[in-house]
């Protein structure tokens, strides 16, 4: 008897267990399935705009109808990400996401400079080489550090009327979503002599 009120308690505990596991883990897998999604809709590079569903269809993505909404997917192992161009006088918003679905970075255009959207996406170690660029110079320039390599950004605009919402679809599709060069880096080097050739480096005391 004793024995069988043990097993039982034990099955018990272990079910709470994994019930607590489950629950725990629910919003990284849902997460995880906005990833997915988003990886399916766009290569690495380019824009895809997001369809509202029809009435009466499912809405995984929770879109407003009442937005036109494009995905720019990145890899950052190709270099620093860009996402750029002129937007409506309207409002818009701009966030990026991680692998999780966990938005690290959101703005909308009061960020921005003459209504035109210029975000750059670095990952930590290409942030440390940013002066050795001029994009760091520009002052319009949205600069976003990002945890991790794979990242996608989203982009809505509000029209004001509803018969203005395909003309908007089409500026988005007008961003640029792509890779900067990799950020070189530069070795010190002695300055040029005034006839062009470089100084020679002192020699070393010796020790």
């Amino acid at each position: 008897m004793t024995r069988f009120v043990l097993w039982t308690l034990g099955g018990v505990f272990l079910g709470l267990i994994i019930h607590l596991i489950v629950i725990l883990n629910l919003p990284r897998l849902a997460n995880n399935d906005l990833w997915n999604r988003m990886a399916a809709i766009a290569e690495p590079g380019e824009i895809a705009l997001l369809d509202a569903p029809a009435i009466g269809e499912g809405n995984p993505l929770e879109l407003d109808p009442a937005l036109a909404v494009a995905v720019c997917r990145l890899d950052l192992d190709d270099g620093p990400g860009i996402v750029s161009g002129r937007l409506p006088d309207d409002f818009w918003s701009v966030s990026v996401f991680n692998t999780d679905g966990i938005a690290f970075f959101s703005t909308t255009h009061r960020a921005a400079t003459a209504n035109r959207l210029n975000l750059g996406i670095f990952n930590p170690a290409q942030t440390r080489l940013l002066a050795e660029r001029d994009i760091a110079e520009q002052s319009d320039f949205l600069l976003v550090e990002s945890p991790g390599n794979q990242v996608f950004a989203t982009v809505r605009l509000a029209p004001p009327h509803r018969a203005m919402l395909e003309s908007y679809r089409k500026r988005l599709a007008e961003l640029d979503c792509s890779n900067l060069p990799a950020l070189p880096v530069v070795a010190n080097e002695p300055p040029p002599a005034e006839g062009g050739a470089p100084v020679p480096a002192p020699p070393r005391q010796p020790q």
